[in-house]
């Protein structure tokens, strides 16, 4: 990428179920000195957000971070989220002092030239991919109403 901002995402397998998931852009100031709230958009599919990300990064001093977005739609299933977070951070919290460690959730810093490039898509194939986003929620997520 070689750009003035940085790009976060999380580094999974290719064959997680998380990619299949919708995906966000959450876009903070990366300079301390710059105060102003974080712009959160999406979601779009995981190609989309990091292209989209990608290009955002390039020419401004900005931090993007991708992530997915699990659409519970219980409130035992967004508990049971808060636990596992709270669990993984106070791990990562043990960890610190071992820099070999390895984190259950892993964010990689996509300026990694071993990466590949996003293409960065169009309009018209992003709300394509909004669409296809939605139509997953809609068909794969109600069950668990």
């Amino acid at each position: 990428m070689g750009g003035v901002g940085e790009l976060m995402t999380l580094d999974l397998p290719p064959d997680s179920p998380l990619l299949e998931l919708p995906w966000i852009i959450t876009i903070a100031p990366a300079a301390e000195e710059e105060q102003w709230d974080a712009v959160v958009v999406g979601p779009y599919e995981r190609a989309h957000a990091l292209a989209l990300a990608e290009e955002i990064v390039t020419d401004e001093p900005l931090l993007a971070v991708v992530e997915p977005v699990t659409p519970h739609v219980s409130v035992e299933a967004i508990r049971e989220e808060i636990a596992v977070a709270r669990a993984a951070a106070l791990e990562h919290a043990g960890e610190e002092e071992d820099d070999d460690a390895d984190s259950d959730v892993d964010y990689e810093d996509e300026e990694d030239d071993e990466h590949e490039h996003h293409e960065l898509p169009s309009p018209e194939e992003v709300q394509a991919g909004i669409a296809r986003v939605a139509a997953r929620l809609l068909t794969e997520h109600i069950s668990e109403a």
